[in-house]
C-alpha cells in the first residue's frame, strides 16, 4: 500500500492482530523488563502509512504528533523505504574511523540551507546539545580560563543528559539531578534588560530555542534574538540556536532563525528530529569561528552520521525542498481552523506557532483532552500541562486538517458548553 493511497481518510484495516503479541503481553513484558521511566498510552502501534498509524487491534489513528516531530514524511514513504532498503543491503555502519560516501554531500547540503560552514553528526538532539556545550566551553577556555559561563532561558528545554539539563530552564526536569554544570544563568525569554545584565566578559555562550517547544510552543521575539547576537559579538561569546524541535522544515523554513529577513545568524545550530525520518541522526552545525574550538581528538561519536542515516537524510532534504510551501500553506489553514474553534470554546486561550509547529494554550489541563482525542482516532500530546502540541507530518493536506478539527470539535464539545 502506498503513501498516496492513505493521504485521505478512509481505510480502517490494519495488520491481522494474530501476527503480533497481544497488547496485554506487550505491556506485561515492558513492566517486567523495561526501566519504568515512560508514562505510555495504552495502545500498541504496529504499522503506519502516510499520516496514519494502526494499533494491534486494527484501529486507525491520524498522527498529529509524528513521534514528537520525527516522522516528518509520515510512515512508509516510498522514497525513504527504497533508500533504507537499498543502503541496508550495501553498508549500514563503518564508524568514523573511515569515510562514508554520504557525510560529505550531506554536510554540504546542510551548509547550503543553514548558512553555517561545518557540521558534526550525532545520534540525537541531546547529543547535539552536548557537542554545542563542549564547543562553547572550548571557545571560552581558548580565550581565558574564567570564560566559562553560559546564559540560557527560563522555560527552555535542551535535552535530558546532565549537560543538556544544566541549560534547561525548567526546575521539574533538573531537580532530581542537581548539582549540575556550574556557571549557567537563566533569564526570562524576551527580557532584553535581563539578558543584558546576565552577559559579560565571563560569558562563553548564549543558548536559545527560537521557538520553545517543550515550554509550550512559544516563539521568541526576533528583537530579543537580535540583541543576543549583538551581545555575543560584544563579549566574544558563541550564540547557539537550538533548532531540535523547530528546525529542518517544521516552520515552513529550513530553520526557525530564517523566519526573519534577514535572519539572525547563530554561531552554532543544533538540530535532529526529522533529519533521517525516524532513524537516529542529529547535527551540530557551526560557523568557522565556532568550529575552530574543536580540534582533532576533542570530540567524537561512534554512530553519528553512519552511512544508512546519512543517505536517508540526503533523500529527505531532496523531498523537503518541494514541501516547504505546502508546510506553510497547510499550517496557516490549520491555525485558522483552530482559531475558529477558539471562538466557540472559551477554554481555548490562544493558538500560536509557525508552519506545522502549532500550540493551543488552554485554561484547563490538556491530558484528558489528549486521551479523548486518541480514543476518537487522533494522536497529539500535551506539554506544559495546558498546551496541546501538534507536530504533524509535513505531508498532511487540508483534508487531514479537517479530519483532525472534526475530532477536536467533538472532544471539546463533550467537556464544555460552547461559549
Amino acid at each position: 500500500m502506498s503513501v498516496a493511497s492513505l493521504t485521505k481518510p478512509g481505510s480502517e484495516s490494519g495488520l491481522p492482530s494474530e501476527t503480533h503479541p497481544s497488547s496485554q503481553n506487550v505491556v506485561e513484558l515492558e513492566k517486567q523488563y523495561l526501566l519504568q521511566n515512560y508514562g505510555r498510552h495504552p495502545i500498541v502501534l504496529v504499522r503506519g502509512d502516510g499520516p496514519y498509524m494502526w494499533d494491534d487491534g486494527g484501529k486507525r489513528y491520524l498522527d498529529f504528533i509524528a513521534g514528537i516531530g520525527v516522522n516528518a514524511l509520515g510512515q512508509n514513504h516510498p522514497r525513504i523505504v527504497a533508500a533504507i532498503s537499498d543502503q541496508a543491503a550495501k553498508l549500514i555502519h563503518t564508524s568514523n574511523l573511515f569515510y562514508n560516501e554520504f557525510q560529505g554531500p550531506l554536510a554540504k547540503r546542510i551548509a547550503e540551507v543553514s548558512g553555517l560552514a561545518r557540521t558534526f553528526f550525532t545520534n540525537s538532539g541531546t547529543e547535539s546539545t552536548e557537542g554545542s556545550l563542549k564547543m562553547i566551553k572550548a571557545h571560552g577556555h581558548d580565550i581565558h580560563p574564567d570564560k566559562y559561563e553560559i546564559v540560557s532561558l527560563e522555560n527552555s528545554f535542551h535535552g535530558r543528559s546532565l549537560g543538556a539539563l544544566s541549560i534547561t530552564g525548567q526546575p521539574k526536569y533538573r531537580k532530581d539531578f542537581e548539582p549540575l554544570l556550574p556557571g549557567v544563568k537563566f533569564v526570562p525569554a524576551d527580557d532584553i534588560a535581563a539578558l543584558e545584565a546576565a552577559v559579560n566578559e565571563r560569558t562563553a555562550g548564549i543558548c536559545i530555542e527560537w521557538i520553545q517547544g517543550e515550554g509550550g510552543v512559544l516563539p521568541l521575539d526576533p528583537a530579543f534574538c537580535a540583541r543576543a547576537r549583538e551581545l555575543a559579538d560584544q563579549f566574544d561569546a558563541l550564540l547557539c540556536f537550538d533548532e531540535i524541535q523547530c528546525g529542518v522544515g517544521r516552520t515552513g523554513k529550513y530553520f526557525g532563525y530564517q523566519l526573519t529577513d534577514p535572519p539572525v545568524m547563530p554561531d552554532i545550530m543544533t538540530a535532529a528530529k526529522p533529519l533521517a525520518c525516524g532513524l537516529p541522526l542529529g547535527i551540530l552545525s557551526a560557523n568557522e569561528r565556532a568550529a575552530k574550538a574543536i580540534r582533532p581528538g576533542m570530540h567524537g561519536s561512534t554512530f553519528g552520521g553512519n552511512a544508512l542515516a546519512a543517505r536517508v537524510a540526503l533523500e529527505f532534504f531532496d523531498i523537503l525542498d518541494g514541501l516547504l510551501p505546502q508546510i506553510t500553506r497547510v499550517g496557516e489553514y490549520f491555525r485558522a481552523r483552530l482559531s475558529d474553534l477558539a471562538q466557540r470554546y472559551s477554554f481555548i486561550r490562544v493558538v500560536r506557532g509557525y508552519g506545522l509547529m502549532v500550540g493551543v494554550e488552554l485554561s484547563i489541563p490538556g491530558k484528558e483532552i489528549v486521551n479523548a482525542a486518541m480514543r476518537e482516532g487522533l494522536l497529539m500530546n500535551c506539554t506544559h500541562e495546558t498546551v496541546l502540541r501538534f507536530l504533524p507530518p509535513y505531508i498532511i493536506t487540508e483534508e487531514h486538517v479537517d479530519e483532525a478539527i472534526h475530532i477536536l470539535d467533538k472532544v471539546f464539545a463533550e467537556i464544555a458548553v460552547p461559549a
